[in-house]
C-alpha cells in the first residue's frame, strides 16, 4: 500500500516512464511541474501549444527542452484536440490541462470521433496526505458533478475505486457521507448511501470493496468516534474513500484539509479512457507535481 504522496514518485521511478500530452503547455506553473516530473524520470512529456512561448518560459525557468517533442497549435481548441488525439492514438498515455479553460479540454475529451469518452461518468478524485491520518485519503467528487443522483454516484464510486487500487490498496473501504447515520426519506443523501451499501454487499463494486453508509464524517475517519457512539463499523477509522453527496460538501472538506489541516494533495479526473490532470493556479507546485505523478501511476496501471 502506498501511504505517502512522495511514495508515488518513488514507485514510478522503478518502472518505464509514461507519456504525458500537455494541452496549451505555454503556462509557467504547469510547464515547471511537467519539466520537473520529466527530470525525475517519471514521465515523457509531449508539449502542445505556442512553441515560441513554451521556449521563452523554459529559458526563464532555466529548464532544458532538449529531446522533448513540442507540437505547434495555434488556438486553445486546437491544443485540446491535438493533445487528446495523441492519447486516443496511443501516442501518449494521459493528458494534462495547460493554460486553456477546462471546458475546452473536456469538450475534446468527450468528442465522439476522436475523444476519450467511455460509458462511465467523468468525476473528480482528490487524494490527500493528512498529517493526522495514517494513510492516504481519497475524496470524491468535489470538483465536477454538482448534485449526482444514485446512478451517477455508483459511477463516481467506481472511478474512485480504480484510482484507489492504483495506490496498491487491496481491500478498499468506503464511507458514503451524509449528515447522520440513519436513513431519512427527507434526506436523499442517506437514502442513496444506504443503497450504495446494499449494492456493495452484492459485490457491485467488487468483492474487495466495502461500502458503508450513511456515515457522518466523524464516524468515517475516527474509530474513537464510533466507539463513543457505540456504532459498529468495518470502515470507521480505516476509510480509504470518502464519497460525498454534493460538490459543496466535497469542495468544503477538501479545502479544509488543505488550508486548516496542512494536507498535501493530488487531483485527477477519472471516467475517460485515460486520466486527465487538471490543476488550479492556486495549487502549490508540489501539488501539481503530485497530480502529474498520480495520473502517471493510474496510466501505468491501465496499460
Amino acid at each position: 500500500m502506498i501511504k505517502k504522496l512522495e511514495d508515488i514518485i518513488k514507485e514510478l521511478k522503478l518502472n518505464k516512464k509514461v507519456r504525458l500530452a500537455v494541452a496549451a503547455a505555454q503556462d509557467k506553473e504547469v510547464l515547471h511541474a511537467v519539466l520537473d516530473a520529466m527530470n525525475m524520470n517519471i514521465i515523457e512529456p509531449i508539449l502542445v501549444g505556442d512553441v515560441n512561448k513554451i521556449r521563452e518560459i523554459s529559458k526563464e525557468l532555466n529548464l532544458s527542452l532538449d529531446g522533448i517533442n513540442i507540437i505547434e497549435a495555434n488556438t486553445y481548441e486546437e491544443c485540446a484536440e491535438v493533445a487528446v488525439k495523441l492519447v486516443s492514438n496511443n501516442e501518449a498515455d494521459f493528458v494534462m490541462k495547460g493554460i486553456l479553460d477546462t471546458p475546452i479540454l473536456l469538450k475534446a475529451v468527450l468528442n465522439k470521433d476522436y475523444g476519450l469518452r467511455t460509458d462511465s461518468l467523468l468525476s473528480h478524485v482528490m487524494v490527500y496526505e493528512v498529517p493526522s491520518y495514517h494513510k492516504l485519503l481519497i475524496l470524491t467528487d468535489g470538483g465536477m458533478n454538482i448534485s449526482p443522483n444514485y446512478d451517477q454516484k455508483e459511477k463516481i464510486l467506481e472511478n474512485a475505486v480504480r484510482a484507489c487500487k492504483a495506490l496498491k490498496i487491496d481491500n478498499v473501504k468506503v464511507a458514503a457521507l451524509a449528515a447522520k447515520e440513519k436513513v431519512d426519506g427527507k434526506m436523499q443523501a442517506t437514502v442513496d448511501a444506504r443503497r450504495l451499501q446494499e449494492a456493495s454487499k452484492s459485490n457491485v463494486f467488487g468483492e474487495d470493496v466495502i461500502v458503508e453508509g450513511p456515515l457522518a464524517f466523524d464516524l468515517a475517519i475516527s474509530s474513537q468516534a464510533a466507539k463513543v457512539k457505540n456504532f459498529k463499523s468495518e470502515v470507521s477509522g480505516e476509510v480509504d474513500i470518502i464519497l460525498v453527496p454534493t460538490i459543496e460538501v466535497g469542495n468544503g472538506i477538501g479545502k479544509t484539509l488543505t488550508y486548516l489541516a496542512d494536507a498535501k494533495s493530488a487531483g485527477i479526473i477519472m471516467g475517460a479512457k485515460a486520466p486527465i490532470v487538471l490543476v488550479s493556479r492556486a495549487d502549490t507546485h508540489e501539488s501539481k507535481l503530485y497530480s502529474i505523478a498520480y495520473g502517471a501511476l493510474i496510466s501505468r496501471k491501465n496499460k
